[in-house]
């Protein structure tokens, strides 16, 4: 299995091809619905003024996600009281919430990676190409496992939007994903969709 380091080169991107199981290593954060929505309305479209510590989380942020990597995940984390934070669970959610912003979100911050489950849309996938970047396909189901991976929590941004919504910057050690969308245009995801659909009219013809 290929090993991957954070951050990514575009060479190592344009590499990669769907179907390709490989690890990543580095630091990266998480991030959701509400935290797309933030980026977007408060820096890229600029829909709404910063508040409060608005532009010093998105000037910390900004060299983690050139060439980095954003998350879609809720975690369950432990050690909220002390501080001493430690990811329980952190299975990836459903992507294609994000499909309204994603695409936006890559260009902007010269995003290499996203990692989430079920796949992503047309606008994503364009995303992809232009950038370049790809996704990357987590294990459903096996949180614990995937936490594991995750070999320390440097730190958290916007713990107000709620724990499974905040920015959880961590760092990991071979962390297990497939290339599901590539810089190609390849979507594994789109595949299914199409092959499944012509299954499905093959058997209602009968």
């Amino acid at each position: 299995m290929r090993a991957i380091t954070i951050p990514i080169t575009d060479e190592t991107i344009l590499s990669l091809k769907v179907g390709e199981p490989l690890t990543l290593t580095g630091v990266m954060i998480t991030g959701r619905d509400v935290v797309h929505k933030w980026l977007i309305e408060t820096f890229i479209k600029k829909t709404r003024a910063p508040q409060g510590e608005d532009q010093q989380v998105y000037e910390a942020l900004k060299p983690i996600l050139a060439g980095g990597v954003i998350y879609h995940c809720g975690p369950v984390v432990s050690g909220l009281d002390s501080k001493q934070y430690k990811f329980v669970a952190a299975g990836p959610t459903t992507s294609i919430r994000e499909e309204p912003y994603q695409a936006d979100v890559m260009k902007h911050f010269n995003l290499k990676g996203v990692i989430g489950k079920g796949g992503m849309g047309p606008k994503t996938l364009k995303g992809c190409q232009d950038v370049p970047a790809v996704y990357f396909h987590a294990i459903g189901g096996a949180a614990t496992l995937i936490a594991q991976s995750v070999t320390n929590v440097l730190g958290v941004y916007k713990l107000e939007f709620g724990v499974p919504e905040a920015i959880w910057v961590i760092e990991v050690k071979d962390f297990p994903v497939v290339v599901t969308m590539d810089a190609h245009g390849q979507s594994l995801h789109e595949s299914v969709e199409k092959s499944s659909a012509g299954v499905l009219v093959d058997l209602l013809a009968k």
